[in-house]
């Protein structure tokens, strides 16, 4: 009989687990980038961090993969790889708040058939809503492209396989900082000091 400890993970120890080591049965991978059927707020650009983000697996990525993915980009629903965005994730797809990406694996046989991503482009902020930066996009574009590689999440919190929405939020990066909590609530502190001092100088204004 063999006993079969739990693991221990060190706190310099990163585990990389996968889907599967080698998902597909075939190369070029193709790819379908729907730029046509696109929401409110979509960007021209998002394309060009699409490409990014493939030649980034091309070129080895995070360096956790089995194998060397080779990419075609084709003009077909019936791609491999098949990318399209969404204004609301959560909503639409019934994503957990504030996911910024989605795929969905759909295999047989111990095979990728074929992968659905589905990008947002953008959320609220400061009570309204901001679009993802070129920067923001080409991070959650190689993030879901990871999983339809093959890759799992990370626990190690600089691989781009970590599930964090840290990396996406670029458009405040003063208040996104370690301590932009506290910076906030300073900032609405300071909004509401303000207006108390505003209202006592009216209200002694009319009393003389």
């Amino acid at each position: 009989m063999v006993l079969i400890l739990p693991i221990t993970l060190k706190a310099s120890e990163f585990s990389y687990p996968r889907v599967l080591d080698h998902p597909w049965d075939h190369f070029p991978i193709t790819v379908y980038i729907d730029n046509k059927l696109v929401p409110l707020h979509y960007s021209l650009t998002y394309y060009a961090d699409i490409i990014k983000s493939l030649n980034y697996w091309a070129g080895g990525g995070n360096g956790k993969l089995k194998y060397i993915p080779v990419f075609e980009i084709v003009d077909s629903e019936d791609a491999d790889i098949r990318i399209r965005w969404d204004a609301n994730l959560q909503k639409d797809q019934g994503a957990p708040h504030e996911v910024a990406g989605e795929t969905i694996l759909h295999t047989a046989n111990g095979r990728f058939v074929y992968a659905g991503i589905i990008l947002g482009v953008g959320n609220h902020q400061w009570m309204q809503w901001v679009p993802y930066s070129d920067t923001a996009m080409l991070v959650i574009a190689e993030h879901e492209l990871g999983h339809a590689l093959g890759l799992d999440h990370s626990n190690n919190p600089q691989d781009i396989m970590y599930p964090s929405n840290e990396q996406i939020d670029d458009t405040n990066p003063f208040f996104q900082s370690k301590y932009g909590s506290l910076l906030l609530i300073a900032f609405y502190t300071a909004i509401a000091v303000i207006v108390f001092i505003f209202v006592s100088w009216l209200l002694n204004r009319k009393k003389r």
